[in-house]
């Protein structure tokens, strides 16, 4: 009942008139933005992120979830009419969208994937309803050793669960720990890493500055270079005929897109994991139990349901880590978390006591956000076609321009346009060099908070490193850190104890 007193009151929150439209707009923006390939959902919340300034904080955290809600849509219409997926959460849905469509089913294909989006953000926002409060309530135990072992945690998380190479991980991780020590030292208040003895590093670097430029002006230079000719659009017509089939063809797959809400939910909380492997796993697994596995990769529905309610699912799992224990669940999530902090808001347990009015509104706005993404996509399916249809340096040069005005506009100094700028360059030489953008946000996020309870942790047991293992819960933390650590060691020993000799050895 208590539940439900809460979800009421976020309703009170999340329907009020200014929020509803901020849910809509955030919807329709998300799904643009998702639609254009090259963008995404990181690179549309760094984006817009400055503009939510001129909104209290709870409608501005409920825009980005809305434009990141949006953005998990949208990611399907490019997938399926141009063959680009939108964001790397939706590689998955090309497998089999982009066959339909070029099998004259794309109004079919992008009914079903926003149907099934829509079937995975209902069944994970139920999840997450009922998991918020006993989660924040376990982490209320939480002191400074834990909070050091959780982060410790998150990157070792992306070491041995991500895909990407680990020493490139490592790497990027080290660099946003460096970067996150600009400024000044937390005790003591000496000036660090002043460069230059340029003034507005005092301040430190803002995660804001880093995101736009690695996520947008890097990613804008690395569009432009590989992106060779402009791809052709698949005509998309949208009848009710093929809405009715498209939904009948939905409720035989309802066991594909139960099982994939509730994988996506979970493999989103991980940190590191995100929606782009959950998406992958659920394709892997629907083609494992299907009846027909050889018609995967050919143009089937189902390998266009399964994905999508994965990848939905994920997005909204990946928020619940961030809300209750402050350690974001995918690189949206760290955009989100660095957002609420400038807002004066403290993610973690004591959230839910100190805010419990910003908490469930935004809980109680993932179900209108829902419901709004699903009515929007559909009903602007014609638009979303005519829009892809955009030249390529029309799109760059808009987005170009929104960076750079919204690195500006919060601080209005020169000094952050300077840097958006240097972190865009190298961010195009990074991401050339294949190294993770994600990595390298995350520890600019979360490096303040690991070193404060790092130093706390310290200062309270006189110097004792052996309080982090000795206390259960961080010592449980560190030890399953560890695991992660070894685990890519680990894969790298059994491979080559499997690898057979050669005739030469």
């Amino acid at each position: 009942m208590e539940l439900m007193a809460h979800l009421a009151d976020g309703f009170a929150t999340s329907l009020t008139s200014l929020n509803l439209l901020i849910v809509v707009i955030g919807v329709t923006v998300g799904l643009f933005i998702g639609a254009m390939p090259g963008l995404g959902s990181v690179n549309g919340v760094a984006i817009i992120l400055p503009i939510t300034f001129i909104v209290p904080p709870s409608s501005a955290i409920i825009l980005l979830a809305a434009i990141y809600y949006g953005a998990m849509y949208g990611g399907a219409i490019s997938s399926i009419l141009l063959g680009i997926p939108g964001a790397s959460t939706a590689v998955a849905t090309t497998f089999d969208g982009r066959p339909m469509a070029q099998k004259g089913q794309a109004g079919l294909a992008l009914i079903a994937a926003a149907c099934a989006s829509f079937v995975g953000g209902t069944i994970s926002v139920v999840l997450f309803t009922l998991f918020a409060a006993p989660l924040a309530d376990v982490a209320l135990a939480f002191g400074p050793a834990e909070e050091f072992a959780l982060v410790l945690l998150a990157f070792t998380t992306f070491v041995g669960l991500g895909g990407d190479d680990v020493l490139k991980t490592l790497m990027m991780i080290c660099l946003g720990l460096a970067l996150s020590t600009v400024g000044l030292d937390l005790i003591s208040g000496q000036p660090r890493l002043i460069f230059f003895d340029q003034p507005g590093f005092y301040s430190g670097i803002s995660f804001l500055v880093l995101a736009i430029g690695v996520y947008g002006i890097g990613e804008i230079l690395y569009t432009i270079e590989t992106q060779k000719s402009a791809p052709s659009v698949t005509p998309a017509k949208l009848t009710f005929g093929e809405l009715w089939y498209g939904v009948k063809e939905l409720n035989k797959h309802w066991k594909t897109m139960s099982f994939g809400s509730i994988l996506g939910f979970f493999v989103g909380m991980l940190p590191a994991a995100g929606a782009t492997p959950a998406a992958l796993m659920s394709y892997g697994i629907a083609k494992l139990m299907s009846k027909t596995p050889e018609r995967f990769g050919k143009g089937t529905i189902e390998g266009v349901i399964a994905p999508e309610t994965s990848n939905n699912a994920a997005s909204t799992g990946s928020l619940l880590p961030m809300l209750t224990l402050g350690i974001p669940g995918s690189p949206t999530t760290a955009l989100l978390l660095g957002g609420m902090v400038m807002w004066g808001l403290v993610p973690g347990p004591m959230l839910f006591i100190e805010q419990p009015d910003f908490v469930w509104g935004l809980i109680s706005s993932l179900y209108t956000a829902n419901v709004a993404a699903v009515l929007v996509n559909l009903a602007l399916i014609p638009l979303f076609v005519w829009a892809l249809r955009m030249p390529f340096t029309v799109l760059c040069s808009l987005v170009f321009i929104l960076c750079i005005v919204g690195g500006f506009a919060p601080s209005q100094k020169m000094h952050d346009v300077w840097l958006i700028l240097g972190f865009g360059v190298g961010g195009y030489l990074l991401r050339k060099a294949d190294y993770p953008m994600a990595p390298l946000v995350l520890a600019l996020v979360l490096g303040p908070l690991m070193e404060k309870s790092f130093r706390q942790t310290l200062i309270s047991e006189q110097g004792n490193v052996l309080a982090f293992i000795e206390r259960p819960l961080s010592g449980t933390f560190i030890a399953i850190s560890v695991i992660f650590f070894l685990l890519p060691m680990l894969k790298h020993v059994n491979r080559w104890l499997g690898r057979k000799p050669s005739p030469a050895e």
